[in-house]
């Protein structure tokens, strides 16, 4: 397959390609050979995740990749920990047993190398967003698509055979290289199931960047991520999204001393007013 590499249990046919059959401990990849140098693109991924396994009874589920490394096996889905880039997850099984996510899941992850993704809380930590969809042995076609354009990420889905995207993912403040690599990669442990990729297209995305950005050289800077708070100060809802978690006791504590400083500057503050007046008063007797 031209521009093509792959490695592990990859399976090459004329209709897909399996990353993993549905047997117990096999991991697969497949990469592209030439880097991205597009700002803004669009990937469109079409694939099937199929198996006899039944609820919960199935695994793992694959990933999509746009790094900086390539054809390097790991224990993330097949792939390498610890990447520069993005990832991702279409994650089939739930090893955290106290989660209250819908599986599949989809997440994504943005990562310097400095992050480690924990599989035993489904990547939880590191997630910048995600959601639920039923994208598993499904009788009709199943499609997902990447987005980053101007910094942001969207990644949608069309799993439900209506011919049409539904939202997933919709992030601001992503910085992603140019010069990357495309690829994709499945892993199974005690549980398994057929990972087939059946198209991966890229499209060129025209859009204009202020002039500020024309001499930065994308090649170069980091993958990062501004948000407001940590990921990890973020847990779940229902509906896949984050809401802000829980006032810990510091968080509690915190707010308190702030709220003691502040009333202290104001009584102060008041108390310097009042003197100054009652000194005025005293001019006019």
């Amino acid at each position: 397959m031209p521009l093509w590499d792959f490695q592990g249990s990859t399976m090459l046919t004329s209709q897909y390609v399996r990353l993993t059959p549905d047997e117990r401990s096999k991991e697969g990849s497949i990469w592209n050979r030439v880097p991205c140098f597009l700002k803004d693109w669009e990937l469109h991924v079409h694939f099937k995740i199929h198996g006899a396994g039944k609820k919960n009874l199935h695994g793992d589920g694959f990933a999509l990749w746009y790094t900086r490394e390539r054809l390097m096996s790991g224990p993330v889905f097949g792939s390498k920990d610890n990447f520069h880039g993005l990832a991702i997850f279409l994650d089939t099984y739930p090893n955290d047993e106290a989660t209250d996510r819908v599986f599949p899941y989809i997440s994504a992850m943005v990562n310097n190398g400095s992050l480690a993704y924990d599989h035993s809380k489904d990547g939880r930590w590191t997630e910048l967003a995600g959601c639920t969809a039923d994208l598993r042995n499904q009788n009709h076609d199943t499609f997902l698509a990447v987005r980053y354009s101007r910094g942001r990420l969207t990644v949608m889905t069309d799993v439900e055979d209506k011919n049409e995207w539904k939202n997933c993912i919709d992030v601001a403040g992503v910085r992603l290289p140019t010069g990357y690599f495309f690829g994709a990669s499945a892993g199974t442990g005690d549980l398994s199931d057929n990972h087939d990729i059946i198209s991966m297209k890229l499209f060129q995305l025209m859009v204009e960047h202020p002039p500020e950005e024309e001499n930065i050289d994308w090649t170069k800077i980091e993958p990062s991520v501004s948000l407001l708070k940590s990921p990890k100060d973020n847990v779940d809802d229902p509906t896949g999204n984050f809401r802000s978690g829980p006032l810990t006791g510091w968080k509690v504590f915190l707010l308190l001393l702030c709220a003691l400083l502040g009333i202290i500057v104001c009584a102060v503050v008041g108390a310097v007013v009042f003197q100054r007046r009652q000194e005025r008063n005293k001019r006019f007797y």
